[in-house]
């Protein structure tokens, strides 16, 4: 456990690291079977500082305690740029730890937000331990500006996985 938790920007050198994180988080909150190599293309951008960011809290070659990825893109109907929380996710062995992982990488988001002067975009999909998720974003963003609905699906591919806190 870190003593004094920072969220570092990730570099392409914390590319395994961040792809290990990212499918323990697919396997809690996905509901569609993950594509490693389309996951890639997704966050190499950003690790290497084109159009997003990655905010990590662990040092370099342990395993991550939380992350979360930030890509900057447009939305269907604007060509005004805005920013994507892709996602949020703080490993299950570091959630009760003190230091708060999950409200630090929301921080970092909204600082990455003001300083790049664009609206923020985030989207909680989860059916595990969603109203905690939901209460810690009303409280550094204020209410919700809608919901997400899933119909002939649910979040958890994978509830049985040993790494997933039921």
């Amino acid at each position: 456990m870190s003593d004094n938790l920072i969220v570092r920007v990730a570099n392409k050198h914390d590319v395994d690291d961040v792809m290990a994180l990212t499918m323990s988080c697919h396997v809690e909150n996905g509901f569609v079977n993950a594509d490693e190599i389309k996951i890639l293309i997704e966050l190499w951008p950003a690790l290497v500082g084109v159009g997003g960011v990655v905010g990590i809290i662990g040092g370099r070659g342990k395993p991550l305690e939380g992350c979360v990825v930030l890509r900057t893109g447009k939305m269907s109907y604007s060509n005004e740029d805005v920013l994507e929380e892709k996602f949020l996710f703080v490993h299950p062995e570091y959630r009760s730890a003190k230091g708060g992982r999950a409200r630090l990488l929301a921080e970092f988001t909204k600082r990455i937000a003001d300083g790049l002067g664009i609206p923020l975009i985030i989207g909680v999909i989860s059916s595990h331990r969603t109203e905690a998720k939901v209460r810690l974003y009303k409280r550094l963003f204020g209410e919700p500006a809608g919901v997400f609905f899933l119909y002939g699906a649910k979040t958890g591919l994978n509830m049985n996985h040993p790494e997933v806190e039921n």
